[in-house]
């Protein structure tokens, strides 16, 4: 865990990046329903979208969006209370998933093997991420401290995602499940993404618990986009609520302060639902509700958190964020630094980013090709597939089976990585 940090200053990159090299292609033009209906009956994963339905990151790079807040880390690291700094590891559970709020493009699937590595000296850490399966698919990555302060790693799966979080200075472990997400009007209306469910944090040091309801949208929007919660000790004695929205901000309060503010408004809308009657609608896309207000602030709470705005151009470059848009970004001498299955080098994607659609569906046609051909190859010989920087073991805090960083990458040792691009 306390790796050595002499040879981390390397694959840095900008963060100041507001555009990328060509605009997104326009997905009106493509039926999706007409490509659906030809897949009746097969299973989901074998389901093939148009390649204008991409995004320009592979889903390691998308993974990495998960580090944008760090700071809410470095900053729970800092703290001497086991409950505040619950208050930065629930807030920075919520910011995690604020990068989806309207992306709607879809990652390319990683191919067996396939890399992603990041540091950011700025923010003091640095990420590893691999492909360890295709069938299923399934991602491992592994997110350390350059001081020594943290470690963050998680597994994938298709039905499953977990995540740990280690506080190193305080002997502390966290985790926790995403909540559900849910793409609205795959084949009729404006594309839009609900997050919903309820997401347990554990800190199984403590015995702290922070139980976040990210709630589904409703029939008229209300709902939308809110997260409500609460931390509570072993004892379950709550010590704060936290509210806000996935796509806003987080704050926190104490419980009575809350529920004061909640009699109030349940009243406020009591009266308001009297003397209002919703209309309907014949539309048959189930239409985004338009956002009602942003967050109720209760007097009294405290900031945990804030999404930075998006740069100006962001909706003609699918909906990044300055963090996604520099996650591609090849500089100078990175390459020959970086392992040769990194997804930087993968073709298909950077057409795709450079504008070149027609290049990057032969690309991707090739890749794949390539990934069946190699398969078939391993079936022919019964020789199994090796992971190269995760292993399969028992996670000690849930007992489950996990993928866990076995180390040494930064080493740059890259000796017999597969050949997958």
């Amino acid at each position: 865990i306390n790796m050595c940090a002499s040879n981390v200053c390397v694959c840095t990159m900008h963060i100041c990046m507001t555009s990328l090299p060509a605009p997104m292609c326009p997905r009106n033009t493509i039926s999706v329903w007409s490509i659906l209906k030809k897949c009746i009956g097969l299973e989901l994963s074998k389901i093939t979208m148009p390649i204008a339905f991409n995004e320009p990151l592979s889903f390691l790079q998308r993974i990495t969006e998960y580090m944008e807040h760090t700071y809410l880390i470095n900053q729970a690291c800092s703290l001497p209370d086991s409950v505040a700094r619950m208050q930065a590891v629930a807030a920075f559970a919520v910011s995690a998933v604020a990068s989806q709020w309207d992306r709607t493009g879809k990652p390319f699937n990683p191919l067996l093997g396939e890399t992603y590595e990041l540091t950011r000296e700025e923010q003091g850490y640095r990420f590893i991420s691999e492909q360890v399966s295709h069938h299923p698919p399934i991602s491992a990555f592994h997110a350390e401290s350059l001081s020594g302060d943290f470690v963050f790693h998680g597994s994938i799966y298709p039905k499953l995602k977990f995540w740990g979080k280690s506080l190193l200075r305080h002997n502390e472990v966290y985790t926790w499940s995403n909540p559900y997400c849910c793409v609205h009007n795959i084949i009729l209306g404006k594309l839009w993404i609900e997050q919903y469910g309820t997401v347990e944090i554990v800190n199984h040091s403590t015995g702290d618990k922070c139980v976040l309801n990210f709630k589904p949208c409703g029939m008229f929007g209300k709902e939308l986009h809110k997260v409500e919660g609460y931390i509570q000790d072993k004892s379950k004695k709550k010590h704060c609520m936290i509210y806000g929205k996935w796509t806003e901000c987080m704050w926190s309060v104490d419980p009575q302060s809350y529920e004061t503010h909640k009699k109030s408004e349940r009243k406020r809308d009591h009266k308001k639902s009297k003397s209002e009657e919703p209309e309907g609608t014949d539309d048959d896309a189930d239409d985004m509700p338009d956002v009602q207000e942003t967050v109720s602030v209760v007097p009294g709470s405290n900031l945990l958190w804030r999404i930075d705005p998006r740069p100006p151009h962001s909706a003609t470059m699918y909906n990044f964020t300055n963090f996604a848009m520099a996650l591609n970004e090849l500089e100078a001498g990175m390459d020959v630094i970086l392992a040769p299955t990194d997804c930087r080098f993968r073709p298909d994607i950077r057409a795709m980013e450079n504008g070149k659609m027609d290049d990057a569906c032969r690309e991707k046609e090739r890749l794949e090709e390539k990934q069946r051909a190699a398969r078939k190859e391993r079936n022919k010989t019964e020789e199994e597939w090796s992971t190269r920087w995760f292993q399969m073991g028992t996670n000690p805090y849930t007992g489950a089976q996990d993928w866990i960083y076995s180390g040494g990458y930064f080493n740059r040792n890259y000796h017999d990585l597969p050949d997958i691009y």
